[in-house]
């Protein structure tokens, strides 16, 4: 339990900076910044997952689709979120080619949806450890 409270805890801390970020006002730099900040949140989060999917379900998932497609079958998330999770997952992916600014903004117009989603996930983990997991 106390690995999955220092991952969520991770989680957590990741995410307030991004929520931090997109609620400055609207420029390129923060734009970027918060693209950079979603891909950090991005990796502690999935990586809060897999800590919590092996050891309060004893499944054993390896990259971040499948921590998602497995939080579906634990019934963690529904079968919309997990196919948004999945599109956050292509996000993450894209965010290696920014410097195009098409690819940038549609990220950065998606980041509000993904933050919000990432919360819900967290959440759900939260619940389901029960308060000992503070």
């Amino acid at each position: 339990m106390d690995r999955v409270a220092t991952q969520l805890a991770s989680a957590e801390k990741a995410l307030a900076t991004l929520h931090e970020a997109l609620a400055m006002p609207s420029s390129v730099v923060v734009r970027d910044a918060s693209i950079q900040r979603f891909e950090y949140t991005y990796e502690v989060c999935w990586k809060a997952l897999k800590v919590y999917l092996a050891d309060m379900e004893g499944v054993a998932a390896a990259s971040p689709n499948q921590c998602f497609r497995e939080a579906l079958r634990v019934d963690l998330v529904s079968p919309e979120e997990a196919e948004r999770l999945l599109d956050l997952s292509r996000d993450r992916n894209l965010t290696s080619h920014t410097y195009v600014e098409a690819i940038a903004e549609q990220i950065a117009r998606r980041l509000p949806d993904h933050a919000a989603l990432l919360t819900h996930l967290l959440v759900a983990m939260r619940v389901r450890v029960g308060p000992a997991c503070r």
